[in-house]
This record gives C-alpha cells, sequence and structure tokens, in this order.
C-alpha cells in the first residue's frame, strides 16, 4: 500500500524497452526497464493508473544539447540499419561498444523525452522516478560508452530553462558521469557529484578533477562496500546537499556498482542504493530518480523496483509475492552468473547487506570532497 504523501511520486516508462536490445552479444542485451516495471506491477505498488509514457523527444527538443547531424546520423542509422563509414567514423555510430540496432535512435530518444518530461513534471515540485533514463556518457555530437543521447543533461537544461538556477546532479554508477560533467563544466547553475570505481572506463573523473569548482568526484577502490557507502553518504553527499542547498537533485542510480554486476569490481548491496535515495527524499523541492548502468537483469530489476518502492514509503517484504517470483524465474542470462543465479534472486528484492571496514583511502575522499565548496545556494 502506497504511503499517504502530499504529491505522489510518478513512474515513467515505455514499452520500447521490452522489445528492444542492442543484440544478442552485448552487455545490453538483458531486460532492465521491463524488468522494473514488470516487479512493480506484480509487486503491487503500480501507482493508480500506472506509469506515465515516456515520450520520443523531437530533433528539435534533442538539439537543445546535441547537434543536428549527428541527430540526422542516428535517424539515418535507425532507417537503413547501417551507417556508412563517415558517420561511424565521425560519430561512433555502431563502433566503440555503440552498435546500430533496430531502435538505435528511438530508444535513446524515448529515455530523453522521458528525463525532459520529468522535469516538467517536477517544475512546481515533485518526485519522479525513470529507470529508462541515465545515459550519463552520450556527448553532444557523438555515442560513447553505450550511450547515444545524454537524457540526464536535456533534464537538467530542462530544469534550468524553467529558470532554476542551483541544481545538483549526484551519480552512484559505477563509471563516472563524464557526459555531465563536461556539459556543465562553466556552468556554475548545476553541481556534479560523481561517485564511481577508480581506474574503471572512461578513466575520468579524479579525486581532483572538479572541473572549474562546481563538480566533485569520489573514485571508490574495488570492492567498495556498504558501509563504506554510507561514510560517504553521511560525510560527503549530504553535506554537499546541505551546503549548496539545491533547488532540485536529480540522482542517477545505475546499478553496475552493485556487486553481482560483470562490468565493475564494486560490491555494493542494493540496500546501499536504496539508502541514499531515501536520505535524498526531502532534501530538495525536487527530486527525480533515474536509471543507468547495470548488466545483470535479476540485480538490475531488483535495485529499481526497491528505488520505487523506497521514494514511496513502502516496505519491502522479505519475500515477493508469487506474481514478482515468477517475473524473476522468466529471467535469462547468458554469462557465466546466469548459469546457476543463487535462489534468492528469485524469491528476494533486498540483497544482503555487504558490510566491512571503512578504508583510510574512502575516508580521504570525504575530506577532500568538502574542501574548496563553492558559495551555497
Amino acid at each position: 500500500m502506497l504511503s499517504a504523501t502530499r504529491r505522489a511520486p510518478i513512474l515513467i516508462g515505455s514499452e520500447i524497452y521490452r522489445r528492444s536490445s542492442y543484440g544478442p552479444k552485448h552487455p545490453l542485451a538483458i531486460p532492465r526497464v521491463s524488468t522494473a516495471l514488470d516487479l512493480i506491477a506484480a509487486m503491487g505498488w503500480m501507482p493508480p493508473g500506472g506509469w506515465v509514457p515516456a515520450p520520443l523527444a523531437t530533433p528539435d527538443q534533442l538539439a537543445r544539447f546535441h547537434h543536428r547531424d549527428y541527430i540526422a546520423a542516428l535517424q539515418r542509422a535507425e532507417a537503413t540499419q547501417l551507417v556508412d563509414p563517415a558517420d561511424k567514423a565521425r560519430f561512433h555510430i555502431g563502433a566503440h561498444g555503440n552498435p546500430v540496432y533496430r531502435e538505435v535512435f528511438s530508444r535513446p530518444a524515448t529515455s530523453a523525452g522521458g528525463c525532459m518530461l520529468a522535469a516538467r513534471l517536477t517544475e512546481h515540485g515533485g518526485v519522479v522516478h525513470c529507470p529508462g533514463g541515465g545515459t550519463h556518457h552520450g556527448r553532444p555530437d557523438r555515442a560513447s560508452g553505450f550511450c547515444y543521447l545524454n537524457d540526464p543533461v536535456l533534464g537538467l537544461l530542462s530544469w534550468l530553462d524553467q529558470g532554476l538556477d542551483n541544481v545538483l546532479y549526484i551519480d552512484i554508477d559505477a563509471h563516472h558521469g563524464d557526459g555531465v560533467q563536461d556539459a556543465f563544466h562553466d556552468d556554475p547553475r548545476v553541481f556534479t557529484l560523481s561517485l564511481h570505481e577508480a581506474e574503471r572506463w572512461p578513466f575520468t573523473g579524479a579525486a581532483d578533477d572538479r572541473a572549474g569548482g562546481h563538480a566533485r568526484n569520489l573514485p571508490v577502490p574495488a570492492g567498495f562496500h556498504d558501509a563504506e557507502m554510507l561514510w560517504l553518504l553521511h560525510e560527503a553527499i549530504l553535506p554537499v546537499v546541505r551546503h549548496l542547498r539545491p533547488q532540485a537533485i536529480m540522482l542517477q542510480a545505475g546499478a553496475d556498482a552493485l556487486e553481482e554486476d560483470p562490468l565493475s569490481r564494486l560490491a555494493l548491496s542494493n540496500n546501499a542504493h536504496w539508502g541514499v535515495v531515501r536520505a535524498l527524499m526531502g532534501a530538495a523541492p525536487r527530486l527525480i530518480v533515474l536509471g543507468g548502468g547495470g548488466y545483470n537483469p535479476w540485480s538490475v530489476g531488483r535495485c529499481w523496483a526497491g528505488i520505487w518502492a523506497t521514494l514511496n514509503g513502502i516496505e519491502i517484504p522479505e519475500r515477493v509475492t508469487p506474481a514478482a517470483e515468477r517475473v524473476l524465474r522468466d529471467l535469462t542470462f547468458h554469462r557465466a552468473a546466469g548459469r546457476n543465479p543463487p535462489e534468492h534472486w528469485f524469491t528476494t528484492l533486498r540483497d544482503a547487506p555487504r558490510r566491512g571496514v571503512v578504508r583510510a583511502a574512502v575516508q580521504r575522499l570525504a575530506a577532500a570532497t568538502l574542501r574548496g565548496l563553492p558559495a551555497a545556494g
């Protein structure tokens, strides 16, 4: 049962993710957003009227950040399912892990439309969960890191277009939120804070990288666990929030920092993600929570469904409903972890906590984060 709130959180989704894949051998061959939405429905947590459909962003809307010739190249690639050598070299479409697939324009344009819609829906305050968003590597003129368009940037720009001038972007994906940081490098209206695995692609986001003063980076060591996330939450992230007093917060909650993910060496449980979400609720009048990375269908779906429960104040039960268990048992995963998945991936949403000693390197990151913060909003 949803908790009574003055303005209930809004869930944005789309069916495009259900039928779309980057290709059978790509890390994004797995169902992610559709799994999260199916679990939310199967747990009985769907809001009245269901989720709000993400609209397809138009080329004019995308041109708020992306170059028109790049947008046109994505449209050509979708229409023809081919990419000519010039477009491949210039725009990285069909290269560097960014394949041509059936919805190579319309899927990222839907994610972008969802993020821009989320900003519009929170113009006067509120909370939105948009798990299809979070493609934080996209560049104005090229694809990067499985990201063709940068929907967080487009959502943040939508807030700025409403007149906001003190916005905080927080990124807890295993990979540095380079595209978002660079987009606002010279814009003091947006402060970016990225927590990510050190020495992990894209190999940016060093602790001393402050992007002109309005960014902080927390490159954490391999094996980073729940106790260390809790330390950084209370000793770095929340002090930044309290200092800046932002008008709006966007959280990119990529699930690839979870221990079961094949593309990182971090060791978080989904309790860590839910704890960050819970801590940010009420910290600003506007909150948008996006998806992001995540390459194990069970860990991603369970994490993002739990985020929705957290936003609504729903107590997550020890065991999922029979309908949710069917959703989880129907998933397949062609990596090694999918050949013999543990039983709790089918029967629970909550991971066992992953605790440990808070290492000195993590403590130093927290202290460095708070030095030299810009003037409060």
